[in-house]
């Protein structure tokens, strides 16, 4: 008797042996039915050996209970003792699976199918299983004629007699002779139809790929032809009814539930397109119509049901447009979208437990060896395989891919997929997600040999996997083309020549031989430095590959590489820094400009890291103008001082263009950035300050080599247009006016001299040909224009404006904002300008009638001939004029009265026109959001062309790059340019109201 507070002996065994709830188990074992055994330790050890030790004692004790007699619980309880496989088998199923052990209980003598332990029942075949399935008459007891048959294969898999690729096998066995079965049914109940057609069932997927899970879809097409002397159309009608009848017996729910649903959407046009073709059709579709998913999808066909003869006729039909899929014209595109394949429509909170379709999951090792097939197929037969583990075997054995890595990939992939069984198997339910319950995860770890402490276990061996997996697009796709060029004895066979170039070409290089070329330079001999190019060059392949030019990606990295390479720290940055090489990658494959910025100064680099040389973020107007200033009291000229004015401009350009590519495509670090209208926040403040700090250092040093200290008058400039509206892009001028003062005694004419020779030699400076970009000087908003003096006195600006001005520069003055030279004049300029830009009585009737004609004529004879006006992006509907006319505006009429209106930032007047009610929060979103999306189409143009543009490129590389840019995938220009023009339109519609009173 056991005193208060103490435990048994046996609540402790049961502890011992695994039972997480023994209060529960010790009761079962003090039952009735297994009162003769409830000592036996063989019982104890075989529980505690299973993956779920109580649900496992929990499912025996029902069994027993479902026994119809004594006698028959006794023979099972004494088989269960004395027979060792069999007492394996139940108990491991019990253990391993709560919907099997429903079976048990529904169908009690069905325990007696794991007695057999014969050589042929070691590894069953598709016709074991049809033998097993024989007697079934129904769709009932097809049911239960199938469970009896899956139960012998879980107890095969949970106790190890099979491994997983056997176990997968099994279940595609089991399927192909249920399938066959149900097609029995199906024919015997329409006998006439069945005399009517020869129907075929081909099985796709993992079916076909005899690589089943416990709980799948079984995908399947049908082809169907007329029995002789048939007419073709009521052949295919009762083809179709046949079909259909089959995919019924297997899908529909009974009483002993249902099988699994058969899937017919992958046959030609998919749900939308005939459930049966004869294979003439099948053939015309696809020859003219197939996408290349389809082809892929085809790598799996394989004949199962039905008629076998027909259905080797359409595998040998189809066989030869797979193995060229690869040569198609939308075949780069197409992977490319598929690579990029995206998880948005997983649930967040599910994305992390993704087994199949997460980062690092199932999909991914079967995409990459489906991908490798289709390339390299072609000319190797053997690696024509439907089962991912033996093409990703024959992959390595043809040095398509390195041994070690395939041998990683298939411990992965293994691994992964035994997870998936057993997740499957415990409620034969189909799902792909890692249960969140500890207990849970305690039975799946223990089901797969963890049993130290499974949880723990269980999650590092998953994501040690699934890193494995996450990284296998550089051990698949690029680390075989390092080996093929890097020249280095290996011991393995390497990828010819000809199979590298159809890899890159598949991969989106549209010159495979010239990227050779490249790798080998890059990664040949036994430097340290090509040892390390060959561990960053896989990686970097990758990125490139993701980008819409990967081929400048590539050459571009090898101009950087060749420039770079003696330095110690370049490749020691771009291998220890995490962020560094990707952001690197990011650049050089965006286009033209950031890549040239970068050239001119290769060192530049380093800001792409994470240390304390790095950091993409802009760094403000004061530190900049300190910097240039420094730079500029160090010189000894003007032209050495603007020198390094430039030379910093040009640096702070490649560290906003950087960061504005990185925040745009994103990073495995940095996700997308979400807020489009913060990155044109980004560019156009970092721009404006980079330019007036130039500005700022460029003054300073032409005066201090013509006058020293002291210019004999004050100067100030002025920003204009985007400048003044901190709205700078990439390719913009400078819009500025210069405005001076005469000191205390000294000659108006001398002081105007002095001004207009600062002028001169400020512009002269900044557009010298050298290696750091031009800053172009644009002072034609001035009074008069390109007809009046270049600089003028603060009284002159006052007496123009008091006498000429015209409402154009009015309305040009609302983005007037002091950038450089003398703060005090600067903000004296500001006062005298005021009352023009923001006049107390607003506008009158006939101001506002001209300031509409003049937009209306701008538009009329500014638009380029030749370009569509829809795609536009200054001068077309709901492009930057239109927003900012209309915003300018209503800051003309109202600006007096409402302060918030007074600021030279478009995006700042438009929140604050919204704040005031001077229109509604959608017409402001719908303007902000057409302003935003213009202003970042011409910094994409700029980005990618290395030269401004307000109309989309014409050039599909280029176009495709500004695509990328702006968040649009592969294949997706068409919805970028039809989204542009949506959106300009609604913007129109919003101006059309506002500006022109319509």
């Amino acid at each position: 008797m056991t005193g208060p507070g103490r435990r048994s002996s046996t609540f402790t065994r049961l502890l011992r042996h695994g039972f997480t709830d023994a209060s529960a188990a010790e009761r079962l074992l003090d039952g009735a039915e297994l009162s003769p055994v409830r000592n036996d330790p063989v019982l104890l050890e075989a529980l505690g050996r299973t993956a779920d030790p109580d649900l496992a004692l929990h499912g025996l004790v029902r069994l027993l209970e479902a026994q119809p007699g004594a006698s028959a619980r006794r023979e099972l309880l004494d088989t269960v003792i004395a027979a060792k496989p069999l007492r394996d088998r139940l108990l491991g199923v019990l253990g391993a699976s709560a919907a099997l052990a429903d079976h048990l209980a529904r169908h009690p003598r069905d325990w007696e199918a794991l007695v057999t332990y014969e050589p042929r029942d070691l590894h069953p075949g598709v016709e074991e299983f049809e033998r097993g399935l024989a007697e079934a008459d129904d769709p009932v007891s097809l049911r239960v004629a199938y469970r009896r048959c899956l139960l012998s294969i879980a107890a095969r898999d949970v106790c190890g007699t099979t491994d997983l690729a056997e176990t997968a096998a099994e279940l595609a066995d089991l399927a192909t002779a249920t399938l066959r079965a149900a097609l029995a049914l199906a024919r015997a109940a329409a006998s006439d139809d069945a005399a009517l057609c020869r129907l075929a069932v081909i099985a796709m997927g993992k079916c076909g790929g005899h690589e089943l899970n416990y709980v799948s879809d079984v995908d399947v097409i049908f082809v169907g032809e007329a029995a002789d002397g048939a007419d073709e159309g009521r052949a295919l009608r009762a083809a179709t009814k046949l079909a259909a009848h089959m995919m019924r017996i297997c899908s529909e729910t009974t009483v002993e539930g249902s099988i699994w649903p058969v899937d017919a959407n992958l046959r030609p046009e998919g749900r939308n397109g005939p459930l049966v073709r004869t294979l003439s059709s099948h053939l015309a579709y696809y020859q003219r119509w197939a996408k290349t998913w389809e082809f892929q999808a085809l790598l799996k066909a394989r004949p199962v049901a039905g008629d076998l003869e027909l259905g080797a006729e359409y595998v040998t039909a189809v066989a030869p447009l797979v193995w060229q899929a690869a040569e198609r014209e939308n075949f780069v595109p197409d992977v490319q979208k598929m690579r990029r394949r995206v998880v948005e429509n997983i649930p967040v909170a599910e994305v992390e437990r993704e087994l199949k379709l997460g980062p690092g999951g199932l999909r991914d090792v079967e995409f990459a060896v489906q991908l490798l097939q289709l390339v390299h197929g072609r000319a190797d037969a053997s690696l024509r395989s439907g089962t991912t583990l033996d093409a990703l075997q024959a992959l390595a054995a043809g040095g398509y891919v390195g041994r070690t890595d395939a041998v990683q990939l298939d411990a992965a992939y293994r691994f992964l997929r035994s997870m998936e069984h057993r997740i499957q198997l415990y409620r034969l339910r189909r799902t792909h997600l890692v249960p969140v319950v500890e207990g849970d995860q305690r039975r799946l770890g223990r089901s797969l040999g963890l049993r130290t402490d499974p949880v723990a276990e269980l999650n590092g061996e998953w994501k040690r996997h699934a890193a494995v997996v996450r990284r296998l697009h550089e051990k698949l796709f690029y680390r075989p083309l390092l080996d093929a060029v890097a020249q280095l004895p290996s011991g393995e066979v390497r990828l010819s020549t000809q199979a590298a170039r159809e890899r890159l070409v598949a991969l989106g290089y549209a010159d495979p031989a010239a990227a050779l070329r490249h790798l080998e330079a890059l990664a040949s001999g036994v430097t340290r430095k090509a040892a390390i190019q060959r561990t960053l060059l896989p990686v970097l392949l990758g990125w490139f590959a993701d980008s819409a030019d990967p081929d400048a990606g590539l050459l571009n990295f090898r101009k950087v590489s060749d420039a770079l390479g003696k330095t110690p720290w370049y490749l020691r940055l771009l291998r220890d820094e995490g962020a560094a090489a990707e952001n690197l990658a990011r650049v050089l494959s965006a286009g033209r400009l950031a890549p040239d910025l970068l050239m001119r100064a290769p060192e530049a680099v380093a800001l792409l890291g994470d240390g304390d040389a790095g950091g993409l973020a802009p760094r403000g107007r004061a530190h900049l103008e300190q910097e240039i200033l420094s730079a500029v009291g160090r010189a000894v000229s003007a032209v050495q001082g603007v020198t390094a004015a430039r030379g910093v401009r040009r640096r702070e350009l490649f560290r906003t263009a950087a960061a504005d590519i990185v925040a745009s495509y994103g990073t495995e670090a940095q996700p997308v950035e979400a807020d489009q209208g913060a990155l044109v926040d980004l560019v156009g403040g970092a721009v404006s300050d980079i330019t007036a700090a130039t500005l700022a250092g460029t003054l300073r040093a032409v005066v201090r080599d013509g006058w020293g200290d002291t210019l004999p008058t004050r100067f100030a400039i002025i920003g204009m247009g985007r400048f003044g509206g901190h709205e700078l892009g990439y390719g913009s001028d400078a819009d500025v006016l210069f405005v001076h003062e005469p000191r205390d005694g000294v000659d108006e004419h001398e002081a105007g001299r002095a001004a207009n020779a600062v002028v001169s030699e400020m512009r002269r400076l900044l557009q010298v040909p050298s290696a750091d970009p031009p800053l172009l000087v644009d002072a034609d908003l001035r009074p008069e224009g390109k007809s009046g003096p270049l600089v003028r006195t603060l009284n002159s600006y006052e007496a123009y404006y008091r006498r000429w001005s015209l409402g154009w520069e009015s309305q040009a003055l609302l983005r007037a904002e002091p950038v450089a030279g003398d703060e005090d004049l600067g903000r004296r300029f500001v006062s005298l300008i005021d009352p023009l830009r923001y006049p107390r009585a607003g506008l009158g009737d006939d101001a506002v009638r001209e300031i509409r004609r003049l937009k209306a004529r701008m538009e009329a004879e500014r638009m380029p001939r030749g370009a569509d006006p829809k795609l536009h992006t200054k001068l077309g509907p709901g492009g930057l004029s239109d927003v900012e006319w209309t915003v300018q505006l209503l800051q003309l009429r109202y600006g007096a009265e409402e302060a918030g209106l007074r600021t030279t930032r478009t995006r700042g007047a438009l929140a604050a026109a919204r704040a005031c009610g001077l229109l509604s929060e959608e017409d402001a979103a719908t303007l902000d959001e057409a302003w935003v999306l213009a202003t970042r189409v011409r910094n994409a143009v700029m980005l990618v062309r290395g030269r401004a543009g307000d109309t989309f490129p014409s050039d599909p590389r280029e176009l495709a790059a500004v695509g990328r840019y702006l968040g649009y995938g592969p294949g997706h220009v068409g919805d970028m340019l039809d989204d542009y023009r949506r959106t300009g339109r609604r913007a129109r519609g919003v101006v059309d109201s506002l500006f022109y009173g319509a």
